[in-house]
C-alpha cells in the first residue's frame, strides 16, 4: 500500500509548537508501541522519507495534533477518512463487519461494495454525515469511470461533470485533465513506439505495467492536482 499523504512542514511545526526535541518524539512514539529512530523522525520532517500509516498515527499522538493536520488536507477519499480516524484497514473492516479483503478492494479500486448495514457502520465509524457519506462512496466509482474516459478520449466533454463531482472550479479541472490526458498519451506513444520497433516483449510488458499502475493511481493524482493551489500543473 502506498504511503499516506504527509506534510513534513506541518510535522516539524507541530513538534516545535509544543517544544519537543526529536528524541522526545521518539520516546513518546515508543510508549505507543511504535519504535523508530531520531533519524527517521528527522527524515520525515525533511521529506526524505514518508511515515507509514501506523507511524503517522503514532506521530500525530506524540505531537498532540489531529492526524489530518499532518496530512495537510481535509479527508476526501475513503482511505483518507479512515486515516483521519486512525483506523487500520483491517480494524475498520472488522468494526463494520466487512471482509478485510473486500474492504481493501473498495479502497484500492475506488468502488464501494458494502451492504446497507456495512455502509451505516462505515458512516458511524468515520463520523460521516449522510451527505458526506454519499459523496465519499458515490464519488469513488463515478470518479474512476469519468477520469478513465477523460484521459482515454476527449477530456473537455468531462470537465463539467468532474467539476461538479469533486467539487472544484471548472478552469482548474480543465487544466488538470489536459495535463493528465497528455501524460496518458505519452504512455501510449512509448508503447506504440516499442511495438513498431519490435522491441522485446519484456519491455512491452514493463510499459503496460507502468500504464496500469498510472491508471490505478489516477483518482488520487487527480484529487491532488485539483487541490494544489500553487499554480497549474506542469
Amino acid at each position: 500500500m502506498s504511503h499516506p499523504p504527509f506534510s513534513p512542514d506541518r510535522a516539524r511545526a507541530a513538534r516545535q509548537r509544543i517544544g519537543l526535541a526529536p528524541e522526545q518524539v521518539v520516546a513518546a512514539m515508543g510508549q505507543l508501541g511504535v519504535h523508530r529512530s531520531v533519524t527517521a523522525v528527522l527524515a520525515w520532517e525533511t521529506g526524505a522519507m514518508t511515515p507509514s500509516e501506523a507511524e503517522l498515527f503514532a506521530l500525530a499522538d506524540a505531537l498532540w495534533c489531529p492526524t489530518p493536520e499532518l496530512m495537510a488536507r481535509l479527508p476526501r477519499s475513503l482511505r483518507e477518512h479512515r486515516l483521519a480516524r486512525q483506523f487500520s484497514a483491517e480494524r475498520l473492516a472488522e468494526r463494520i463487519g466487512m471482509d478485510a479483503d473486500a474492504y481493501a478492494r473498495a479502497e484500492r479500486d475506488h468502488r464501494w461494495s458494502g451492504t446497507d448495514r456495512q455502509t451505516l457502520g462505515l458512516a458511524d465509524a468515520l463520523g460521516l454525515a449522510p451527505d458526506e457519506l454519499l459523496r465519499v462512496i458515490r464519488r469513488a466509482g463515478d470518479l474512476d469511470d469519468l477520469l478513465r474516459h477523460a484521459v482515454e478520449g476527449r477530456w473537455k466533454q468531462h470537465t463539467t461533470s468532474l467539476a461538479r463531482l469533486v467539487p472544484a472550479p471548472e478552469p482548474r479541472v480543465a487544466q488538470v485533465l489536459r495535463a493528465l490526458h497528455q501524460e496518458y498519451a505519452r504512455f501510449n506513444e512509448r508503447y506504440m513506439g516499442h511495438l513498431v520497433a519490435r522491441n522485446d516483449n519484456a519491455r512491452l510488458r514493463e510499459l503496460a505495467t507502468e500504464r496500469a499502475e498510472w491508471l490505478h493511481g489516477l483518482p488520487d493524482r487527480f484529487l491532488d492536482l485539483v487541490g494544489h493551489r500553487a499554480g497549474p500543473p506542469t
